[in-house]
């Protein structure tokens, strides 16, 4: 058969398609006893008519996708195709069910080698997401382990088909479409002797799948960045320069925005408040007015209805000196990600020392982390983070030339790639002469994404114009993240050889 003779579509069945159906049956399965009676088939069709799926070439039914709703945690568990099954041969569908569970999928022996199991596949996943369903579950046949039988138990025959070095027609397919095998069910079909009445419990689990919750405890899946490229300037108070705050975060909430990220010492202008103090003076200085920002933001963040990365300030405590970023939610709470890498410069010019914890932030629109500047320059921290479920990566940086600037970019880029994660850089832009140390300023603020089909070709979703005051939005869909974790052309988190390198944390939670 030629494929251009093919004309395919998938269509749910019908009971009117009963003979064509018992026609395909009884070919497929003439080992173990044909095909449904015609009334099991109709009350497939009546209880579940979304999950009753077949292929068409034309007029003629050449494969067929049976399924019945399950309760996840009974079917999860051991059991036998005869748990499925009630009087006169009536499948038990749960209407109540959290669970596709697989019943039959087959293809006419004249249109194999066309990957078409694939589609039925396709489309039972597709009405798994759709329809909100945890996971879909089977009890797959493995139909050649008759040949193996005499020196090969059956987990043993399931670990040498997984590594592809014996070809089993249902359980190899099944596990190249991204079903993992849960366990052993024994007996499953007695009848079944080219399995010994083994089966594989073979689970695909919806990674988009949503417990039942009110609408006020949902995770937002749709995610508004708004980034703010600060241009630094001569103020003559602080109220001036909150006022500048405040300015933007109102136009950001204007536009519905959930975070809204501010640059790295974006209000180190104030040190120009004091001119005749020294570096080190003067970074104390600012470090006076840090409390004051972080309850301001923090009002902010609950009158205007967003999330607030509030870049970072100098903080004194036990006069020790730290950077540090507030994660103000728009709930009142507030929580801080002190800088842990310090640069050069701010060793030597301001005596900062780095902190020494690292969190993931639960807010309501995903989890994200903050990682001021140089530290986006360590893969290690993001790691750490990724591996704690994080979303969206936040980094205020703040640096004098493009070269600099460069570094902060391309790691930040690479971040998002390997951690599969969204990250956000956000930087000052402008000259302040007057300020020491204070110069220049050299930004592009962007945000990144993970390489593949779902994001943009560069992996770039926004940027800025180049040292230019401005306001920058992104869209994230924090769903194509769990798509890709499970299902990407590359799979960097699951895909980690732990069983060669770890990542870890070493400093006690209360350091």
């Amino acid at each position: 058969m030629s494929n251009k003779d093919l004309h395919l579509s998938l269509a749910n069945l019908q009971a009117s398609d009963y003979p064509q159906i018992k026609k395909l049956m009884d070919r497929v399965y003439s080992d173990i006893g044909g095909a449904w009676p015609k009334e099991t088939i109709n009350q497939l069709i009546k209880d579940f008519p979304e999950g009753q799926i077949g292929l068409m070439d034309d007029e003629k039914l050449v494969g067929i996708a049976l399924s019945v709703q399950v309760d996840y945690d009974r079917f999860s568990n051991p059991h036998t195709y005869d748990d499925l099954i009630g009087p006169q041969s009536q499948i038990l569908n749960n209407p109540d069910g959290d669970a596709i569970y697989g019943l039959d999928m087959l293809i006419h022996p004249d249109y194999r080698g066309y990957r078409l199991g694939r589609r039925l596949y396709d489309a039972r996943k597709e009405l798994c997401r759709q329809y909100n369903f945890k996971a879909i579950l089977a009890g797959g046949r493995i139909t050649e382990y008759h040949k193996y039988s005499d020196e090969l138990s059956p987990t043993q025959y399931i670990k040498r088909v997984s590594r592809k070095e014996i070809y089993d027609p249902i359980l190899t397919f099944q596990l190249s479409n991204d079903f993992q095998v849960k366990r052993l069910l024994k007996q499953y079909l007695p009848e079944d002797e080219k399995s010994a009445g083994y089966a594989t419990l073979l689970e695909w689990s919806n990674i988009l799948f949503e417990p039942d919750a009110l609408v006020v405890d949902t995770t937002k899946t749709q995610v508004r960045l708004g980034v703010v490229q600060w241009q630094m300037r001569e103020v003559e108070n602080v109220e001036e320069l909150l006022q500048q705050v405040e300015y933007f975060v109102d136009a950001l909430s204007e536009y519905e925005s959930d975070f809204a990220l501010f640059p790295e010492f974006f209000n180190a202008p104030l040190m120009g408040l004091s001119p005749d103090k020294s570096r080190t003076e003067a970074i104390r200085f600012l470090a006076g007015f840090t409390e004051e920002f972080k309850t301001q933001m923090s009002r902010m963040a609950v009158s205007y209805n967003i999330n607030i990365i509030t870049g970072s300030m100098p903080l004194v405590e036990n006069n020790r000196l730290f950077n540090v970023s507030y994660m103000c939610h728009r709930d009142g709470t507030v929580e801080e990600q002190r800088k842990l890498h310090i640069t050069p410069h701010e060793k030597w010019d301001w005596v900062i020392e780095g902190g020494n914890q690292l969190k993931v932030f639960d807010t309501d629109a995903g989890r994200v982390g903050i990682l001021i500047c140089y530290d986006v320059e360590f893969p290690e921290l993001p790691r750490l983070l990724a591996e704690q479920g994080m979303d969206i990566l936040f980094v205020p940086f703040w640096v004098d030339t493009k070269n600099a600037y460069l570094r902060v970019r391309h790691c930040a880029q690479a971040r998002a790639i390997e951690n599969e994660c969204y990250v956000a850089i956000a930087g000052s832009v402008g000259n302040l002469p007057s300020v020491d140390s204070l110069d220049v300023q050299y930004a592009q603020s962007a945000v990144f994404t993970p390489s593949d089909f779902s994001f943009p070709h560069d992996a770039v979703l926004s940027e800025t114009t180049p040292n230019t005051e401005m306001l920058m939005f992104a869209d994230l869909d924090l769903a194509a993240l769990k798509v890709l974790h499970a299902e990407g052309a590359v799979t960097n988190l699951k895909d980690r050889r732990k069983d060669l390198y770890t990542v870890e944390w070493k400093a006690s939670k209360s350091e």
